[in-house]
């Protein structure tokens, strides 16, 4: 049995201590046998997570094989991100959650979406008298989550329009509440909102169109958002590409991301829970947790509260421990503290995932 000890300023209890890493998990109490220490000093948090990206996908294709999977799960966990949610990937991933050297994985299935309403093959398309159906075959496939596609671009309006009717969306997250599985929703405008949330999906994906009245429903619903900053910045080269077809889509989109900044804080500030979210996959590629975090706190999060979002809020969101007795030892020890310096984010000292060092 191989055991290792590090000592530093656990967060967020802000304790200085010792701590002993056996048999994958965190102890407090004093190991009296031999252990290699790993770090004398710094500040420990537990590891970060990206709250959504898309293992399996890439800009060149499909990825089922595991190698493939593999790497993209790597460049994540190389800079701290230990926890990962797949929010829809078009292949089966699950391998990637028997590797003990990978981010831990939490997978939603398939995106669903409806006939020509969404990315070419990359989501189950169904009507909407077979969503809640849909939502039940991806909650069984899935780890407790089910994706939804609720807006894309209508190319009879030329714009973004929701894809579901009311009735059908109740039906389906009512479903989906009932096996177990929470419900996120990729949205990018306004129209489909209202319905969403009303439906009590439990997290946005994007967001861009989250306005100022919808706010205080969206936070008595417990409902989260997942801004994907990263992914959002490419709103004007989209625009650019649809511009000659859909005039009407391109100027939306370029406003809402001329928006984005706004509405996030504005949801921040009215108490709606944000994590961070990459949406690596496709267009973007895996391992871009920390300048998600350095988009939230320019766009307005206070930096302490978006490393808390980003580490040990978002583990306890997704029903995992943080730093205490007993806990998976799934952690990032840096040497000063990421609440105040900005830089530490990108220069952690050791990454250790399952009681074993990886960085």
């Amino acid at each position: 049995m191989s055991v290792l000890r590090l000592r530093g300023v656990f967060l967020p209890q802000e304790e200085e201590r010792d701590a002993w890493l056996v048999d994958g998990r965190l102890t407090f109490e004093r190991y009296a046998g031999p252990a290699g220490t790993i770090a004398d000093r710094g500040w420990v948090l537990p590891g970060l997570v990206d709250a959504h990206c898309h293992i399996g996908y890439a800009a060149d294709g499909f990825k089922p094989e595991l190698a493939d999977q593999a790497a993209q799960a790597i460049a994540s966990r190389d800079v701290g991100a230990l926890l990962l949610r797949d929010a829809g990937s078009p292949v089966d991933n699950r391998a990637v959650q028997a590797r003990d050297d990978l981010p831990r994985l939490i997978r939603a299935g398939r995106h669903i979406a409806r006939p020509r309403r969404y990315i070419r093959e990359l989501g189950v398309e169904v009507e909407p008298e077979r969503l809640a159906a849909q939502m039940a075959v991806e909650a069984a496939h899935g780890d407790g989550w089910v994706k939804i596609v609720g807006d894309w671009i209508d190319r009879a309006v030329g714009d973004l329009a929701p894809l579901w009717p009311d009735d059908a969306l109740a039906a389906g997250v009512a479903r989906a509440h009932a096996l177990g599985a929470r419900v996120a929703v990729h949205v990018f405008g306004e129209d489909a909102l209202p319905a969403l949330i009303a439906a009590g999906v439990d997290s946005i994906e994007h967001g861009t169109g989250l306005t100022a009245d919808l706010l205080d429903q969206v936070r008595a619903k417990g409902i989260a958002l997942v801004p994907t900053l990263v992914n959002i910045d490419n709103f004007p080269a989209f625009a650019a590409q649809g511009e000659a077809k859909f005039p009407r889509y391109a100027a939306h989109m370029r406003a809402l991301h001329a928006a984005s900044r706004d509405r996030l804080r504005a949801a921040w500030e009215a108490g709606v829970p944000v994590y961070p979210g990459t949406d690596a996959g496709g267009f973007m590629p895996h391992g871009q947790v920390v300048a998600e975090i350095g988009k939230l706190i320019d766009a307005g999060i206070p930096q302490p509260e978006a490393v808390a979002q980003a580490s040990w809020r978002a583990r306890q969101w997704l029903g995992l421990p943080g730093l205490v007795e007993g806990a998976p030892a799934d952690l990032v020890v840096y040497d000063t503290d990421p609440r105040v310096d900005r830089a530490a984010l990108a220069r952690p000292r050791r990454i250790v995932l399952r009681g074993a060092v990886v960085g």
